[in-house]
Formats: C-alpha cells, structure tokens, sequence
C-alpha cells in the first residue's frame, strides 16, 4: 500500500467582481484570490485491486462521502483521464475549512485530490494536464492547485500569478449561515445597478507598486446578498473594514483583532497569506 497526505488551503477573495453571465449559466469574474493558512487534509491510500475502486471516509457530517463530494469526482475524472485500472483508492478527508463559507473548502479537496493521485502515481501527468482536470471540476480548483496570490477570470479557472505579500487575516463566520454561489449570483443578477468600481485593475497595480492594498477590497456578491441578512449586517457593524470572501457567508479582515463577538459567530485568528496552494503535508 502507497500514501500520502496532502494540505489543502483554503482561499479568499480580496476583489470579486462579476462581468457578465455566460451561455453555459456560469459568470465571468475578475478577481483577485488569495491561499490562507486554514487547511483540509486529505490521506489518500492506494492499493492492487482486482476491482478499481473510489472510498471516501472524514471527520464531518455535513459533507457526502460519495459521488457527490467533489473529491470523489476528482479522483474518478484522474482515473478515466490516466486509463488506470486495478487500483483500490481511499481518501480520508479531515474537514476544518467551514462549509458553504466562500473559502473554497470543497474546490481546494478536489484540487489536493488531483495532485495526491498523481503524486502517487509517479507524476504521469504534467502539471498542464493537473490545471485542465480542475478546470473541468469546478471555478475555484485552479486557484487552489496554483496557490499563493493570483488574478483569477473567467470562471475563475483562468489563472495568473501577482507578486506575493505576506499579511495577517481573521476569519468571521456565522455558524449558522451558508448561502450558495447560485443563490449569491441570482441576487446579483436581479439588482437593476451594479457599480462598477474596478477595484481588481486599481489592486494589481497595488500589488506591483507595494503598496497597502486594503482599500482595494472588495465583493460585488457582498453587495447582492447583504441587505438580506442581519448576521453579515452584524459582522460589518463591528467590523467595517471586513469583507465578504466568494459567495459567503464568511467575512474577513486582513488584521488581527480583539473583537468580541457571540456564540453565534465562528471566528478563526492567527492565520496568513501564504505563497503555494495544495502540497504534501509534512
């Protein structure tokens, strides 16, 4: 038997800014995504089998261990991809990136998936061959297998790499909240004015000349679902510089903070930006 565990970061948008909808229902954005220290893991175990198979296994309920989960549908597009046969796969998922919160916890899975099986598999395929399995999976498993801070379009599986830096973040979350990409971008939809800011373009040219890009925050989503729930009306109240990631519920604030909040808030601290994406756990 083979192993290998794989750390798979969470992301955030520091702009997210809707362009338009495509012919297929998704949209093209232009933002800009950020990986954080706040990390799944995956331990992919891999057998001889007579009979190739895919096992999910974890430490959350709130996820399907099936082939709904996005890990399972990594692992089977690699293998329909690689035309391997025989091999018995097990994937332990240990859940700590929120769910339904706008920080890519599935996507980052499926990303870790894709390159736990090729390392396993001794890199029969080129990290090329990697970006287009993600892009076929979902909007966000580029950014998580690239890592590190990148200009993301399209639907998001258009990447490219921007100068790094490092900053602190906290996380606030309601416990009790999760709103869906489709639901986020159906609000946006309907809103007869959407401000156009730019703040992607006015943040790239931040990031190139070292600047501070705090300012440059921002969510054209925050905008479609904020006046409809009080728990993100409240995280602003007490945090006004904070920010919505993706489609939410999760705020962020790119500073440490002593803010008190209730029992109903998730609130992570000590995290960071870091320069790389899904990788081998050490």
């Amino acid at each position: 038997m083979k192993s290998i565990k794989i750390k798979c970061p969470a992301k955030l948008n520091l702009t997210l800014e809707v362009v338009n909808r495509r012919e297929d229902g998704f949209h093209n954005i232009n933002s800009i995504m950020q990986l954080i220290s706040l990390y799944d893991y995956l331990t992919i175990s891999l057998t001889e089998s007579e009979q190739t198979s895919v096992e999910l296994s974890g430490n959350s309920s709130e996820i399907p261990y099936n082939e709904k989960n996005l890990v399972y549908k990594a692992a089977d597009l690699f293998l329909n991809e690689t035309c391997l046969k025989n091999c018995s796969i097990k994937i332990n998922i240990e859940k700590n990136i929120p769910i339904a919160a706008g920080l890519a916890g599935g996507s980052t899975d499926g990303a870790g998936t894709i390159l736990g099986l090729n390392l396993l598999f001794d890199n029969i395929l080129p990290k090329e061959k990697m970006h287009e399995l993600c892009a076929k999976l979902g909007s966000d498993l580029n950014v998580c297998l690239e890592g590190g801070c990148l200009h993301a379009t399209m639907r998001g599986e258009k990447v490219e790499r921007l100068p790094y830096l490092s900053m602190p973040v906290t996380l606030i979350k309601p416990k009790k909240l999760g709103i869906s990409a489709k639901e986020a971008y159906t609000k946006y939809a309907a809103k007869s004015e959407k401000p156009k800011y730019f703040m992607t373009e006015k943040m790239i040219d931040a990031l190139k000349n070292g600047q501070d890009i705090r300012e440059f925050l921002y969510n054209d989503l925050e905008y479609a679902v904020f006046d409809d729930y009080r728990e993100l009306q409240y995280i602003k109240s007490k945090l006004p510089k904070s920010i919505m990631s993706g489609s939410g519920s999760t705020y962020f604030i790119l500073d440490d903070i002593n803010t008190d909040f209730s029992e109903e808030y998730q609130v992570i601290k000590n995290l960071h930006f870091i320069p790389d994406g899904c990788s081998v756990a050490d």
